[in-house]
């Protein structure tokens, strides 16, 4: 007899296990069926082992500017790039441990395999039943969810004739394999991996060009962020060519080497590296889980939900990067809580995706919440807007890091926060401020009023907020 549960979730990266708990917790009996490791993409494949290479890197050009701290280092300083690999591994290894402990405290119960959704049956009158093929190759098991949440997650894409193979030709997951750093590497794509890529591997000593199709690099942040992070790196001598389309036909690799051609602004251009990474953005999994059995609806190659997160089916959920929202990790986790407490009978709000805060981890960091100036006048609003230099904040002078600046844009008419949009250190801890400014839906004046500890980086916003109305005081 197949077991029943309240909650089945398809799929153990950030949104299924967050998705897991919240039912767990809410007393509904849950169970996950994910046929790699527990934590997905974010754990295993992005946000984590990239941010923890990140660190290394940032550690060490640190050590390279130690004398300007008055301290000395004795010999040259290098990079140990498999211990830096090492460090990483143990810090997956144990938030994946951790999150393995929150299921046996949820009592959440774990099937390791390949699930596939079924269509109605003896076991169930409607679709939904889940046939697992288990990766110890037992004999296949099936499930029965009253709810079901797909949480299958994304992969990176590639363009059509360009063959990613993880040794020459790497995708983002692939690099994270790379066990020596290559001398030189072309980075196809100049959007949020992209650049972090292009800001590690320079940090840590390769030579990088990025190529990207849009006439700017980070194209979905505010112009004048991406201006700045586009000047900084040209400083740092990462070499950036924009409105470039890349023939992938073009490709030929050597020894050691390989070669693309560019279509750069009606001429074509060449660019030769030892090696390249392709990074183009992410396609949902949607294929090989049974949704032809289901009357769920793909379009584009996501999953269509309603605001609860609810399929054509209603019984099924759909969360994070399969379905048509910022593919974020703390997307899915809140689109996952959502779905787990509208199945408990809760009362939800529809998430407001302009209150989502965004982050970049390149050196300098990136962070921004609401919409930007550009957007916020596509949308017909009379705009006002202050901005404030981090090298005017004693903290980051006393860092060392003192590029970058916050921008702080309102609605002239209102005075209502519209968008905050940060680039210079550690930013990417601070942005929970703004973030939480909108959801209050306070003013500038407001945020400037709130009195900001001295010295502190976050005193940069406050200025940032005076600075809407001309009131910054050190600027």
């Amino acid at each position: 007899m197949a077991k029943e549960y309240d909650v089945v979730v398809l799929g153990g990266g950030t949104g299924g296990y967050v998705a897991a708990i919240e039912a767990a917790k809410k007393g509904l009996s849950v169970a996950v069926v994910e046929k790699d490791r527990l934590g997905g993409t974010c754990l295993h494949r992005g946000c984590i082992p990239s941010k923890a290479l990140l660190r290394s890197a940032e550690v060490f050009q640190t050590v390279k500017r130690a004398e300007e701290f008055g301290v000395a280092v004795e010999g040259s300083s290098s990079v140990n790039f498999l211990k830096a690999i090492e460090r990483k591994n143990q810090i997956v290894d144990q938030l994946t441990n951790g999150i393995h402990q929150l299921f046996k405290k949820g009592k959440i119960d774990l099937y390791e395999g390949t699930g596939t959704i079924l269509g109605p049956s003896i076991f169930s009158p409607t679709a939904g039943t889940i046939s697992i093929e288990f990766n110890d190759g037992s004999e296949n098991e099936m499930i029965i969810p009253k709810n079901l949440i797909i949480a299958t997650g994304s992969r990176p894409r590639s363009l059509k004739g360009l063959e990613l193979d993880e040794k020459d030709v790497f995708s983002s997951d692939g690099a994270l394999q790379m066990e020596e750093l290559p001398k030189s590497i072309l980075i196809v794509g100049g959007g949020v991996i992209g650049m972090e890529w292009a800001s590690m591997l320079h940090d840590f000593g390769v030579d990088v060009t990025v190529l990207e199709y849009a006439d700017r690099i980070v194209p979905t942040e505010d112009q004048e962020i991406s201006k700045e992070l586009t000047r900084l790196f040209k400083k740092k001598k990462i070499k950036m060519v924009t409105s470039a389309e890349v023939q992938p036909d073009s490709l030929v690799k050597q020894t050691g080497s390989v070669t693309i051609n560019a279509l750069v602004k009606g001429e074509t251009q060449s660019f030769t590296a030892e090696k390249m990474l392709v990074s183009v953005g992410r396609a949902a999994n949607v294929e090989n889980i049974g949704l032809e059995n289901t009357d769920v609806v793909v379009d584009r190659g996501f999953i269509q939900v309603n605001e609860r997160f609810q399929t054509k089916e209603s019984h099924m959920f759909a969360i994070g990067d399969c379905i048509p929202t910022l593919q974020l990790a703390h997307v899915a986790m809140h689109e996952g809580i959502v779905a787990a407490s509208y199945i408990a009978g809760e009362a939800v709000e529809e998430l407001d995706y302009d209150l989502v805060p965004r982050c970049i981890y390149t050196s300098p960091e990136i962070a921004s919440v609401g919409i930007s100036e550009e957007t916020a006048k596509e949308r017909g609003y009379e705009v006002k807007k202050g901005k404030f230099f981090f090298r005017g904040i004693g903290k980051a002078l006393v860092f060392g890091e003192s590029d970058g600046f916050i921008k702080v844009i309102a609605d002239k008419k209102t005075d209502d926060l519209l968008g905050v949009s940060m680039i210079g250190p550690h930013v990417t801890d601070m942005i929970s401020e703004a973030t939480l400014a909108q959801v209050l839906n306070a003013t500038p004046w407001e945020i400037g009023e709130t009195i900001h500890p001295h010295p502190t980086l976050s005193e940069a916003f406050g200025e940032a907020a005076l600075a809407v109305d001309g009131n910054q005081i050190h600027g």
